[in-house]
C-alpha cells in the first residue's frame, strides 16, 4: 500500500484541468466531476455562452472554473486554449479531450464535407490538443494526465456511423502511440470508451428506445444492461484516469458500454 487514502486517490485538489466540449452533455458531467474532485477546470467549448454558463454554475457551488471559447478542430485554438488555462489558473496537469461531432449517414450518402468534419473535430482536434497539453506539462516539468473520448463503435460497427467509428478508432490508435512516447514525460495518456450515453444529442436514440420502436429494440438487444448510459457515469471513470487511483495506467481503453462489447 502506498499510503494513500481512498478520498486522496481521487482527490485533484490543486490541480488544473482543461475540458474540450465541456459545457453540455458528457463533457458538462465530466467538468462538474474534476471540480467536485478539487480541481480547476477550463471549459472549452464551441459556444461560449453555454462555456460560461456552466462555468458559473459551478462556481455558484463553490468550485473553481473559468469557461472559453475554443473550436476543437483548429489546431490555433488549441494551443489558445491550453495558454489560457496556464494564464488563469497558473499550470496544466489534465487535459480531456470530450469534444466530438457524430452526424449520422451512410457512406454512399455521405458528403466530403461531413467526412472532413468529424475527421477534423473528432481526431485531428484530439491530436492537437493533445500536443498543445503535453508541450506545456513537459514545460512545466511534472508530468500529466491526458483523457481521451472514443466510442465502443470503434470496435463495434453500427449503422450510419462508419466515419464516426474511423474517427474514434484513430483516438484509440492515438491514445496508445502517444502513451508510448511520452512516459518518459511522465504522462499517462488513456481513453474512455462510452457505450449509447444519454445526451441532448442522442435525444432521438432515447426516444426510440422509449418507444419500443424497431431501432430502440436493436439498440438495446446489444446492450446486457438494458439501458443507454448516463453521462456522470462516463464522467466518473474519467476521473478515475485524471486521478492518482490510476498511477499505473497508460495507454489504456477502459470500456464503459453496459457490456456491449459481449453481444
Amino acid at each position: 500500500m502506498d499510503g494513500m487514502s481512498i478520498a486522496e486517490h481521487f482527490d485533484l485538489a490543486g490541480k488544473v484541468a482543461i475540458v474540450t466540449g465541456g459545457a453540455t452533455g458528457i463533457g458538462g458531467a465530466i467538468s462538474c466531476r474534476l471540480a467536485e474532485a478539487g480541481a480547476s477546470v477550463l471549459i472549452s467549448d464551441i459556444d461560449a455562452y453555454l462555456a460560461a454558463e456552466t462555468a458559473a454554475a459551478l462556481k455558484g457551488r463553490g468550485h473553481v472554473c473559468e469557461g472559453v471559447r475554443g473550436d476543437a478542430s483548429s489546431l490555433v485554438d488549441a494551443g489558445s486554449v491550453v495558454a489560457a488555462a496556464v494564464e488563469v489558473f497558473g499550470r496544466l496537469d489534465i487535459l480531456v479531450n470530450s469534444a466530438g461531432v457524430y452526424p449520422l449517414s451512410s457512406m454512399l450518402e455521405l458528403s466530403e464535407a461531413m467526412w472532413d468534419t468529424v475527421m477534423d473535430v473528432n481526431l485531428k482536434g484530439t491530436a492537437f490538443h493533445c500536443r498543445s497539453a503535453a508541450e506545456q506539462m513537459i514545460r512545466e516539468g511534472h508530468g500529466g494526465r491526458i483523457v481521451n473520448l472514443a466510442s465502443v463503435t470503434s470496435m463495434h460497427p453500427s449503422p450510419q456511423q462508419t466515419h464516426y467509428a474511423a474517427s474514434k478508432a484513430g483516438i484509440i490508435m492515438l491514445t496508445k502511440g502517444l502513451a508510448l512516447e511520452w512516459a518518459p514525460h511522465g504522462i499517462a495518456v488513456n481513453a474512455v470508451a462510452p457505450g449509447f450515453v444519454e445526451t441532448p444529442g442522442t435525444r432521438h436514440l432515447a426516444q426510440e428506445i422509449q418507444a419500443g420502436s424497431k431501432t430502440g429494440r436493436r439498440i438495446m438487444a446489444r446492450v446486457p444492461l438494458g439501458r443507454m448510459c448516463q453521462p456522470d457515469e462516463i464522467a466518473m471513470a474519467v476521473l478515475f484516469l485524471a486521478g492518482p487511483a490510476s498511477s499505473y495506467m497508460t495507454g489504456s481503453v477502459m470500456l464503459v458500454d453496459g457490456g456491449f462489447e459481449l453481444s
